[in-house]
């Protein structure tokens, strides 16, 4: 009598894997072609829809702060960290050699499916882990997960805050840098409101020059030549 294979253990949020969506691997081709045709790559923004948002609501300032650094955004929007994984692994940061990474992920896995923050927090870790191995000489710029929700009392808040007091923990300063700018978006009660992110998600097209003001000091640090 044959034994049943034991079902896995591993959580979703580490298993590379695309989304099931129609634009999504053509858009994959497209970022390939892109970085493949720019003379060269200094910055990468690696996350989700806030990350791709930087093309719509965000192009101006976009245009303003990091055309000129030769920056390249893999944002996509609903991806979370398994999507990004099946991204890495299928060239997006091959043949480059970025001074600074720019990484924002995983209220996706927090949204969508609820994955406990460990899991979340071992899917940031397994793409930090992969960076390593593809840009062994690129600064990473780990951001916090954005607040979401209108109050600090509330469950995919305090999810994501979860989340965030472990990828803390990823940092050695050296080459990966943890950074929680998120209490530009927050009032004095930590609430946010609609005026900053209309669905208390996404930043609105005004939250994107505040974002680029807050992560601006790290950015001249980390590309600087050494």
């Amino acid at each position: 009598m044959k034994t049943a294979k034991p079902l896995s253990t591993e959580p979703l949020s580490i298993k590379a894997m695309p989304q099931d969506t129609l634009w999504w691997l053509p858009r994959h081709e497209d970022k390939l072609a892109e970085k493949s045709a720019m003379e060269r790559v200094d910055l990468v923004f690696l996350g989700d829809s806030i990350t791709q948002a930087w093309e719509k609501e965000g192009a101006d300032v976009w245009q303003a702060y990091y055309e000129a650094r030769h920056a390249l955004n893999l944002g996509f929007n609903g991806d979370k960290t398994e999507n990004v994984l099946w991204r890495l692994a299928h060239g997006e940061v091959d043949n480059i050699a970025p001074k600074l990474l720019v990484l924002l992920i995983g209220t996706n896995n927090s949204g969508h499916r609820m994955d406990k923050a460990e899991d979340t927090a071992l899917g940031v870790k397994q793409i930090l882990s992969v960076l390593a191995e593809k840009l062994p000489k690129t600064k990473v710029l780990l951001l916090a997960i954005f607040p979401r929700s209108a109050k600090p009392t509330q469950k995919l808040r305090k999810l994501n805050d979860e989340v965030n007091q472990i990828i803390c923990t990823y940092a050695d300063d050296k080459r990966v840098f943890f950074r929680d700018i998120n209490s530009v978006f927050l009032d004095k009660d930590g609430c946010l409101t609609s005026d900053v992110m209309n669905d208390f998600l996404h930043p609105n097209a005004s939250q994107y020059q505040v974002f680029a003001e807050a992560i601006e000091p790290y950015i001249l640090q980390w590309m600087a030549t050494d």
